[in-house]
């Protein structure tokens, strides 16, 4: 959809924030990168270690905030 040269030099106050906040924390997209890779980017789990959770996962009850009697 094509917008007429009225709207063309529009930002939006979040894109506004956005390009604000860049521009005084130099480093802030590094950081993010950083702690994404602490948190998402993480090296492929070994079969065995797989293997070895799989069959030390106990089963959980259906509706585990009720007590069995």
């Amino acid at each position: 959809m094509k917008f007429s040269k009225q709207f063309s030099m529009y930002e939006s106050d979040h894109t506004q924030f956005i390009n604000s906040l860049r521009q005084k924390t130099p480093g802030l997209e590094e950081r993010q990168r950083q702690g994404r890779s602490l948190l998402w980017d993480k090296e492929p789990t070994p079969l065995s270690e797989q293997d070895r959770v799989k069959a030390s996962t106990v089963k959980q009850q259906a509706y585990v905030y009720q007590n069995k009697l």
